[in-house]
């Protein structure tokens, strides 16, 4: 009996060494799946992460291209107002405010990152907070300004105002001999009525212009937020 115990304790010896053995190889192959798939989430969210924040301070950049653009339309209206109240002008400004004044500003979208995210799938950013800025900042604010500069009817200065305001100025322009705009003939003669027509105009697109500009500068202070934000997050992952 005791020969009989002794085989039967070695055999489930031998069969509970066999299961621990396979079992403790079966949880280490399932955590080291598990470590190299998140490993791999890790480096694929900083990646977009990355991508993201520098495609933002590309869009940072061209908004500031953009303020300057505001500045000098904000004083080309002031000048064409001038022209139309027949005060003195300088002619060497002339040719640029010409060009500027109803030319409408371009919205630059960089958003490689973001759809690079989306594709990914959003969940690949695993601070909700974080997510929920970045989907925000594109869906909304982006989406936004791309439809207020192609589809907004208001805001297509060019169409809507340059040929109504042109029509009075344009016949008073002087040209040298090479037909290069180098000044005009003042005062323009207009009647009462067509000089507040040209002032409602200039006045409209100056409140166009002024919506653009403010949109622009809330998006700027979004974009600086998040870029922060981004910035904080990888240097925490990667400490």
């Amino acid at each position: 009996m005791k020969l009989k115990s002794r085989i039967k304790f070695k055999k489930w010896n031998k069969y509970l060494f066999e299961f621990l053995s396979i079992f403790l190889a079966v949880t280490l192959a399932f955590l080291l799946d598990r470590w190299n798939d998140e490993r791999k989430n890790n480096i694929a969210e900083n990646k977009i992460l990355k991508e993201i924040y520098n495609g933002l301070e590309r869009d940072s950049l061209d908004i500031a291209n953009d303020e300057q653009y505001f500045k000098i339309a904000f004083r080309g209206l002031n000048y064409f107002s001038d022209i139309i109240d027949g005060k003195t002008i300088k002619n060497d400004s002339l040719v640029m405010f010409y060009y500027l004044f109803s030319r409408e500003s371009i919205v630059v979208q960089n958003k490689s990152g973001y759809e690079s995210l989306k594709s990914k799938g959003l969940e690949t950013i695993k601070s909700d907070s974080l997510r929920s800025k970045i989907i925000n900042l594109y869906e909304v604010d982006y989406e936004l300004a791309r439809k207020f500069n192609e589809e907004h009817s208001e805001y297509k200065f060019m169409p809507n105002y340059f040929h109504r305001i042109n029509q009075f100025i344009a016949p008073n322009f002087k040209y040298d001999t090479t037909y290069n705009l180098v000044g005009i003939k003042l005062p323009l003669v207009l009647k009462k009525t067509e000089r507040n027509l040209l002032k409602s105009y200039l006045w409209k697109i100056g409140v166009g212009k002024s919506d653009r500009y403010r949109a622009s500068q809330n998006r700027k202070k979004k974009i600086g937020h998040l870029r922060k934000e981004i910035k904080e997050y990888l240097n925490t992952r990667n400490e």
